[in-house]
């Protein structure tokens, strides 16, 4: 039949039934990808490793048995229920929906497996690596005497990715300027430099960034900040206004205090370029705070780093009614 001849009802028969083989394997690989499982190490690197990693949040620490034996010992059903329905600090299902039961079940087993508790790992969904093919032993040498062997160099993890920039290690808390990735080593001023751990000795201690509470500091009279760089003379206009940001979850509420900000920064160092001064204008989350925005413009660089949750979400919710 030439094409020319072919009507519309024609023509749409006709390709209907051409590319319905086509269009039937496409559907049908759609909807096997939709079905897909993913297996609990999948699951977990993708949404639990972002708390589970480094503990924040006080989650147990992935690969961390002391954090995992009193909750192994509640049972594995338990452990389960906690996931699928939220417990503490942790959404149901890690806050993402999405998730399938069977999925978040192969990721308990796994972090459990990877945690000391290899009884479950035939429950995470992963695939047993194939056995590697024994090779036959080569034959016993003669004994020799042991000679002294030199002592293992010690490992380095200076590339390890970090959760956040400050949450490091506390060896590596306050080096000395040579020392510190930012002064130049060959600089003959460096070693010149006051050393950061004598400088903040005598102010106000902190557990984390670099181990100084420096609201504190300036609230104790311990330092005298310039609040303008130019000008010794100029005063802070200090605003003291708390923003209440209200969390989904079981998650305190977020506070925002101005005061201790304006006591450091102008407002035009955040407004409008980092945050709209307009109710409901602003979406912040965790993830753009650790990627460096939000929050995440100072926090981590030159405040106190993320992992100190409370210092944020410090409003309990009331119990609805």
């Amino acid at each position: 039949m030439s094409i020319q001849k072919l009507n519309y009802k024609s023509l749409y028969l006709y390709l209907s039934i051409s590319m319905a083989p086509l269009l039937l394997g496409y559907f049908s690989l759609q909807s096997a990808h939709a079905q897909e499982i993913k297996s609990g190490k999948q699951v977990y690197e993708i949404g639990c490793a972002g708390c589970h990693a480094s503990g924040v949040l006080d989650a147990p620490k992935f690969g961390t048995n002391a954090d995992w034996l009193k909750r192994e010992q509640q049972g594995f059903e338990t452990l389960v229920k906690h996931a699928l329905n939220g417990f503490n600090n942790m959404p149901a299902k890690g806050g993402n929906p999405a998730y399938k039961n069977e999925e978040i079940i192969a990721t308990v087993a796994y972090m459990l497996s990877e945690s000391g508790f290899p009884k479950y790992a035939d429950r995470s969904g992963e695939k047993p690596a194939a056995k590697a093919a024994e090779t036959p032993k080569p034959a016993a040498k003669p004994a020799v005497v042991a000679q002294a062997s030199k002592p293992a160099a010690a490992k380095s993890y200076k590339n390890t990715n970090r959760f956040n920039r400050l949450l490091a290690p506390s060896s590596e808390w306050n080096p000395p300027p040579a020392k510190d990735g930012i002064h130049d080593p060959e600089n003959d001023g460096t070693e010149m430099l006051q050393q950061p751990k004598v400088a903040f000795e005598p102010l106000a201690n902190s557990t984390s960034g670099n181990r100084v509470d420096w609201v504190k500091a300036l609230h104790n009279g311990e330092i005298n900040p310039r609040y303008d760089r130019l000008n010794p003379d100029a005063v802070p206009v200090v605003m003291d206004l708390n923003i209440v940001r209200e969390v989904k979850g079981s998650m305190p509420n977020v506070v925002y205090p101005h005061k201790q900000h304006t006591e450091w920064l102008d407002c035009s160092n955040c407004h409008p370029a980092i945050f709209i001064p307009q109710k409901g204008a602003n979406q912040i989350s965790m993830a753009a705070i650790l990627l460096g925005q939000k929050c995440g413009v100072c926090h981590g660089k030159v405040a106190f780093p993320v992992s100190e949750c409370r210092k944020c979400h410090s409003q309990a919710k009331t119990a609805k009614k």
